[in-house]
């Protein structure tokens, strides 16, 4: 959420922000509700004043026996004037507060330009192409011929877009995940936590999913839970409503979770394979940091994700998000896409993020610092890495001839020395 304090002073920057990201927000209708929201409150500290006077005056006219019941009777029509301010105010807040939710952050300054995806900018690439003397097959078919992924008995149980893993295919599902866990903690220093995958309505609004974002998400009716569409939910409300030390910072935190999305938006799109999934496993990155440092951190947590990646040995490269294709709530942006030779296709297996204050602001998350002054806290997070683009990559860029799979050196201790996964 911004500050409604900057959204006064800048408000052609706000509406700039969300044209480029092509939010529809009425800015206006905004600025005038909090010019009335000011006036009334300014009507009601006025009277409230009045209204002490008087109280003040009651009780020393009673000290003296003197009749007070024409101030008493001034002060009744005093509270009845400051009760009905106090409804108008309150008839306000609900609109305010849903045009505030709406209002994307805006982007950095280094963030280009450009509508969609296509106005992009590659940072960098790492890895050579791999040179195949046969066609690659693309995951689909070496998933099924090697017994890994069960795409009809997945769809049986669950419904289109929900893979069953099987055999060293579940396995190497999970050798992943140890391995960027293992990975996070013991090098890059985060912390490891487990989080709910369910989440209250608080949160999923704290990070910016909510409202926008709704009908993508899966969801209890009786209890208004939400499935997590990220760890990045629930761990970054690890901290909301809470003042944390300037010592604390920086907080790091890493965290396995499954991951559901409706993809409501998407119908149609990359029905083979698992490209687009509605339940995924992926493991998150989120950091807590002094505002003056999120842009290293940003850096920072983009490295961590590149060398998972690096590790496994995969051509990847590195992207720029224009201000078109950034999200709701993200400042600036990379993605990191991985080469699917199999499929043909750059996969988006990461997107590192700085939010700077938004989802602060929305979660109440502040620290003091060393002067004893409190200020939001910057949140960060990234995906370190997600999957199942992965392990698509690995799928396909790994696969040999003879339709076996190697396996990255790095997932062997993982899965008992296990070299190559044949039929």
């Amino acid at each position: 959420m911004l500050d409604l304090n900057f959204i006064r002073k800048h408000p052609e920057e706000v509406k700039k922000a969300a044209q480029g990201k092509h939010e529809k927000v009425d800015v206006d209708r905004l600025l005038v509700l909090d010019s009335n929201r000011r006036e009334l409150l300014f009507q009601c500290e006025q009277l409230r004043k009045e209204q002490n006077e008087a109280s003040k005056t009651i009780s020393q006219l009673k000290k003296q026996g003197q009749d007070t019941s024409s101030l008493v009777a001034e002060t009744k029509v005093l509270s009845d004037r400051i009760r009905d301010y106090e409804e108008k105010l309150r008839a306000l807040e609900p609109e305010i507060e849903g045009i505030l939710l709406r209002i994307p952050n805006i982007p950095a300054q280094d963030v280009p330009p450009g509508e969609d995806a296509s106005a992009n900018i590659v940072v960098r690439s790492w890895g050579q192409r791999r040179k195949f003397r046969f066609k690659p097959k693309p995951h689909w078919e070496l998933g099924t011929a090697l017994g890994l992924i069960d795409f009809e008995r997945g769809s049986k149980v669950s419904g289109a877009a929900f893979p069953l893993y099987r055999g060293l295919g579940a396995r190497m599902e999970r050798a992943l995940i140890n391995f960027m866990l293992d990975l996070h903690t013991k090098k890059h220093g985060y912390e490891e936590v487990f989080p709910p995958f369910l989440v209250n309505r608080a949160s999923m609004t704290g990070t910016g999913q909510l409202p926008k974002l709704e009908e993508d998400m899966y969801k209890t009716t009786e209890d208004d839970l939400f499935l997590i569409p990220t760890a990045e939910v629930p761990v970054t409300n690890i901290h909301r409503d809470e003042i944390l030390s300037c010592k604390d910072l920086p907080l790091y935190y890493t965290a396995y979770t499954a991951c559901f999305r409706r993809e409501a938006g998407a119908y149609g799109k990359d029905t083979r394979g698992i490209i687009r999934v509605h339940q995924f496993d992926k493991v998150e990155l989120v950091k807590f940091v002094r505002p003056e440092t999120s842009y290293e951190e940003l850096e920072s947590l983009l490295k961590d994700a590149e060398e998972v990646l690096q590790l496994l040995g995969l051509e990847y490269r590195v992207v720029k998000l224009c201000v078109g294709d950034l999200s709701f709530a993200s400042s600036k942006c990379y993605d990191l896409e991985a080469w699917a030779p199999g499929v043909e296709r750059w996969l988006e297996v990461s997107s590192c993020s700085n939010f700077e204050d938004f989802q602060a602001r929305r979660i109440n998350i502040r620290f003091r610092d060393e002067q004893g002054k409190v200020k939001c806290v910057h949140t960060l997070n990234g995906s370190g890495v997600a999957l199942p683009r992965t392990l698509i990559a690995i799928l396909e860029g790994y696969q040999q001839e003879d339709g076996s799979v190697g396996v990255p050196e790095a997932l062997r201790p993982y899965m008992d020395g296990l070299a190559v996964i044949k039929a």
